[in-house]
C-alpha cells in the first residue's frame, strides 16, 4: 500500500471473500456518498448489487471512533467475516475506504464486470497523518486544463490520500478564474497560452463544479493569485495596472521575472482587493495563495512594501496567506504559510528560517526533489531540467523534518508536489510527470518517519503498476523499478 499505513498487523488464518450478496452497512449519513461512491465502483468491476444500507454490511463503515483518531485516522479489520472501517469523521472513513481499494485486486477500479475472486488476506490496520498538508499544484495558467481535465487530475490524487489541491490560476500566459469587477482578465488576459495557441477560463459555475468535486473527495483547493510578478495576462488586460499605463503584448512564451504590477498605484490595491475578495467568495478552504516568487522586475523595495499590503486584504477578505518562500523576507500575518520550493539553497533557507521566526508555517515543495515538471533522466522527453534530474528515488529519498536546517517539525505543515506546465499540454502528459513520483510524496507527507524506507518502498510501488493499467494512466516506467 502508498501510503504506508501507521501499523498494519496480518491475520494469518482469516481472508475475506466478497460474497455476490455482498452489503455496504453504515452508521452516519455523513458517510453515504461515500459509501455509494465506493459502492458504484464496486458494482461496475464485480457486476454485484452492493446496497448501501443502514446499520452493520458486509463491509461496514462507521463513525463511532474515538476522537484520538483525529480528523483522517481510521482503524480498519478485515477478515472472513466482513470488513469494518471506523473512524471519528466522514473524512477518516474516506481515507480508510481509499486504503481498502488498494487492498482489494486491481481489477476491481475497472469501468466492467470482472472475473473474482475478490479476497483480501486478513489484517488490521490503525493509520493516521503525519502532516495535515499533503498536496499537489497544478499550473492551470502556462497551459489552460478543463474542468473534466481538472477532475482526472483529482481523482488519481485522491487515491494516495492527497488532501490539498493548488490551483496556479493566473501567470503571464493567462488568467483562468472569472472576476466579474475586471471581465477582461478571462475574456482577454485568459484567451491564449504557451505556444499561442487558444487559452481558456474558468466560469464561476465551473470553479464551483471543481471545488466541489474536490471537496467530495476531501481536498480542499487552493488558489493562487500570483503577485507581485507573473503577471503579464493582467497586465495586458488593464493598462492602468503598469507603471507607464501602457498595456504589454499577450505573452506565450515560458520565460520569467519580466512583468511586475505598479506598486505605487492605488488603482493596483484596487485591483486586488476587488480580486482576492471574488476569489475569496467562490473557494470555502481557508487560504488564499498570494504568490510572490520571482519578481525580479520589482525593486527590492518595491516588493517589501507590496507584499504586506497583498496580504493584508487577503485576511480582509477571511482567508489564511499563503506564498512562496520570497514572501518571508518582509512581515508576515498571523497564520501565514509559506511555501518552500528552494533547491537547499542557504539563500532559500535563510528565508524559511525567517519565515518561522514570524511564527508562520512552512509547506516544503523543493524543486530538486518535489517538483514533477522536472525531467526524470536526460531522456526524458517532456519537462524541464533547471532544478536538475529528478528521478523516482531522488523524488521520495528526503525528510521533510530535516529539509531546512534549524527549523523544528512543528513548523511543518506538510509536503506538496508542483506540476507546472510549460512542456504539458494534454491528460496523458500531466499523468507521464506526476505518475510514478506523486505517490512517493504523499507517502512524505502521510507516513511516519519509521517507515521511509526506499527498497521497502520501490517494491510496493511496483505493485501500483496494474491499478494504474486498469485505471488506464500513462505512467512513467521508471528503470529503478521492477514493475509488477
Amino acid at each position: 500500500m502508498i501510503p504506508q499505513p501507521t501499523a498494519q498487523q496480518a491475520l494469518p488464518d482469516e481472508t475475506f471473500s466478497l460474497p455476490a450478496d455482498a452489503t455496504i452497512g453504515l452508521d452516519d449519513p455523513s458517510a453515504r456518498t461515500i459509501a455509494e461512491r465506493f459502492a458504484t465502483q464496486l458494482r461496475q468491476s464485480t457486476g454485484f448489487a452492493l446496497p448501501v444500507e443502514d446499520g452493520a454490511g458486509t463491509i461496514t463503515l462507521s463513525t463511532s471512533g474515538p476522537e484520538s483518531l483525529g480528523a483522517e485516522g481510521y482503524e480498519l479489520r478485515a477478515d472472513a467475516s466482513g470488513v469494518t472501517i471506523t473512524a471519528a469523521t466522514a473524512e477518516g472513513v474516506f481515507r480508510g475506504v481509499t486504503t481498502l481499494r488498494q487492498l482489494l485486486p486491481a481489477k476491481a477500479e475497472a469501468d466492467s464486470a470482472q472475473a473474482g475472486p475478490w479476497e483480501i488476506a486478513g489484517t488490521t490496520i490503525s493509520d493516521a497523518p503525519r502532516y495535515g498538508y499533503r498536496g499537489m499544484m497544478l499550473d492551470v495558467s502556462r497551459h489552460f486544463f478543463t474542468v473534466d481535465q481538472v477532475k482526472r487530475v483529482v481523482d488519481l490524487i485522491s487515491l494516495y490520500k492527497v488532501n490539498h489541491l493548488h490551483l496556479h490560476l493566473s501567470d503571464d500566459q493567462g488568467w483562468r478564474i472569472q472576476v466579474d469587477s475586471w471581465p477582461n482578465l478571462t475574456t482577454y488576459g485568459g484567451s491564449r497560452q504557451v505556444g499561442g495557441g487558444d487559452g481558456g477560463s474558468y466560469s464561476k459555475v465551473e470553479y464551483a463544479e471543481l471545488v466541489q468535486y474536490a471537496a467530495d473527495r476531501y481536498i480542499t483547493v487552493v488558489p493562487e493569485i500570483d503577485t507581485p510578478g507573473h503577471t503579464n495576462a493582467a497586465l495586458a488586460s488593464y493598462p492602468e495596472l503598469n507603471k507607464g499605463d501602457q498595456a504589454p503584448e499577450l505573452y506565450t512564451e515560458t520565460e520569467v521575472g519580466f512583468s511586475s504590477f505598479a506598486i505605487d498605484k492605488d488603482v493596483t490595491y484596487e485591483f486586488l482587493d476587488d480580486v482576492f475578495r471574488e476569489v475569496a467568495e467562490q473557494t470555502p478552504g481557508d487560504f488564499l495563495h498570494l504568490g510572490g516568487d520571482e519578481a525580479h522586475s520589482t525593486a527590492h523595495s518595491e516588493y517589501l512594501a507590496f507584499v504586506p499590503k497583498a496580504a493584508e486584504l487577503v485576511v480582509k477578505h477571511g482567508k489564511r496567506v499563503m506564498g512562496w518562500h520570497e514572501i518571508a523576507d518582509g512581515p508576515l500575518p498571523a497564520g501565514t504559510v509559506v511555501q518552500y520550493w528552494g533547491t537547499e539553497d542557504p539563500k532559500a533557507q535563510v528565508l524559511a528560517q525567517k519565515a518561522v521566526e514570524q511564527g508562520a508555517t512552512l509547506v516544503l515543495s523543493p524543486a530538486n526533489r518535489a517538483y514533477l515538471d522536472m525531467k526524470y533522466d536526460a531522456s526524458t522527453e517532456l519537462g524541464l531540467d533547471w532544478a536538475g534530474l529528478v528521478s523516482v528515488e531522488k523524488s521520495y529519498s528526503w525528510n521533510p523534518a530535516t529539509l531546512v536546517p534549524d527549523v523544528p517539525e512543528s513548523a511543518i505543515d506538510g509536503v506538496e508536489a508542483p506540476l507546472w506546465t510549460e512542456t504539458v499540454d494534454d491528460v496523458s502528459k500531466i499523468e507521464y510527470l506526476v505518475f510514478p513520483r506523486l505517490p512517493g510524496i504523499a507517502e512524505l507527507g502521510w507516513s511516519q518517519e519509521s517507515a521511509l524506507d526506499w527498497t521497502a518502498y520501490r517494491d510496493r510501488l511496483a505493485e501500483q503498476a496494474p491499478r494504474w493499467e486498469v485505471l488506464g494512466v500513462n505512467f512513467y516506467r521508471a528503470p529503478e523499478i521492477d514493475w509488477r
